[in-house]
Order: C-alpha cells, then structure tokens, then sequence
C-alpha cells in the first residue's frame, strides 16, 4: 500500500487517529460549515446547476448550461454552482447575462478545479461532504447537466434525499436526454427489482427543452413552497453586505 502524504485532504479517511487528531478534525468540519453557512446565510432562492468542469467553451454542453444559467436568472433565481469551469462557468456566465446573481461552492482540489470569473460571491470549501450541503441547502430547485462522477454523486444525493424526505419534494432536472438515456434505463432496471418504486421517477424531469425544465422547476417549486424568516444582519457580528468575492 503507498504511504499517504500526511499534509493531505486524506488524513481524515485514514481510520482512527489520536483522540487530539480527531477533536482537531471535528473543530475544522465545524468551522466550514460555519463559514458556509454565514455567507449564504442572506442569499435569495435560488437553483443549484451541476455539471462537468471539463467542458469548453465551444463545447455543445457548455453552451447548453450557459443558456440554462441565463433562464433561470431570468425566471428570478440565484444561480449557485460548485464555482469551477465548464458547465459550472457557463451556468454562471448565463446568469450574469442576464442580470442575475451568481453564487459558487468552490471545492479545494490539486487539479481542474479554479473559481470561474462569472461569480458574485463565492466560498472555498475544503471537504466535498460539507461543500454539497452547501449546495442543497440553499436551493429550491436542480439541474444536472452532463458530467461525470461528481455529478452523478449530487444527482444521487438530491435524488435521494427527496425520495426519504429529508427535504421538500423540490424539482430535479436532468438536462440532456440522449447522455443520460443509461441512466435513466438503470432506474428503470433498479425498478424492476423493487429496488426503487415507481413513482420515485415523478421526482425528476429527463429533457432537452428549456421550456419544459423551466415550467417544471416553476411549478414544483409552487407546490411545495416553505415559508420562511428573513434574517436582518447584525453588525455586532460583522454581517456587513459585501457586493462581491470570496469567503476564504
């Protein structure tokens, strides 16, 4: 087995370590997700758009969730994102088009990932846990655009969350039917099996039409409305408005 590098994100997942480690390890857990949690504290609703970072520009699925990106600005949402390129950017560079607010849950990584230039605001997270609460926490609706394994991970996550109703029966979209076609023959099998029921496939909309993911993320998000309190920010705990940037 190769010796693990102890200056590295794996040292949480190496088994049990000194009970100091370990109260070093929980102390750090808890301060990303308070530092996650004061900057988004304040943000409006909004919808969270996955998707790979490896897409370019002048890739089909790039422009896709920037024209994603750009409707769900316009229907009124914050766009959040994981922050980073590709489906990430374009959904980002949508919203901005169109006069929307961008918000990214950028993750620590060695490679691929960088925070795009089309973010308000954004915060960097170190563990990939902590960051997808983040990002489900604050959004009403979701969108899975192409991607490879982060993106199945959040979709599966949402997926099942909503099935045990650990949250409201918000909207998921998968965006691209051809990509995701296996997938859909996959829950369709686990289906077969009783492994899911069959009502478990009303959660989600498989499309290719921007109408259609748009009306219905517009009308689940309708129907399972929560209200909510609106929180003043307090100066005596320096919430001060900050217009744009990132929370490190």
């Amino acid at each position: 087995m190769p010796k693990l590098n102890r200056n590295n994100n794996l040292q949480p997942f190496e088994g049990p370590k000194s009970r100091f480690s370990e109260l070093c390890f929980a102390i750090s857990v808890f301060f990303q997700f308070l530092k996650g949690f004061r900057y988004l504290h304040f943000e409006g609703p909004s919808i969270s758009i996955f998707g790979s970072a490896r897409f370019g520009e002048d890739d089909v699925y790039y422009q896709k969730a920037r024209e994603i990106g750009f409707r769900v600005a316009k229907a009124g949402f914050n766009v959040v994102t994981g922050g980073g390129p590709g489906v990430m950017e374009a959904a980002s560079r949508g919203a901005k088009e169109a006069g929307g607010h961008t918000i990214g849950i950028n993750i620590e990584l060695p490679f691929e990932q960088k925070v795009n230039p089309y973010l308000d605001i954004w915060v960097n997270i170190k563990y990939f846990f902590i960051r997808k609460v983040l990002l489900f926490k604050y959004s009403v609706g979701f969108i899975i655009m192409p991607g490879g394994l982060g993106t199945l991970d959040e979709f599966f996550e949402v997926f099942t969350l909503v099935q045990c109703e650990k949250i409201p029966k918000f909207p998921i979209v998968l965006f691209g039917s051809e990509y995701w076609s296996k997938l859909i023959e996959q829950l369709q099998i686990m289906e077969a099996h009783q492994t899911i029921s069959a009502e478990d496939h009303d959660i989600y909309l498989i499309t290719d039409s921007y109408d259609e993911a748009i009306a219905f993320l517009l009308n689940r998000i309708d129907q399972n409305k929560i209200d909510g309190k609106k929180f003043k920010r307090k100066w005596w705990l320096a919430e001060r408005l900050k217009k744009s940037g990132p929370l490190s």
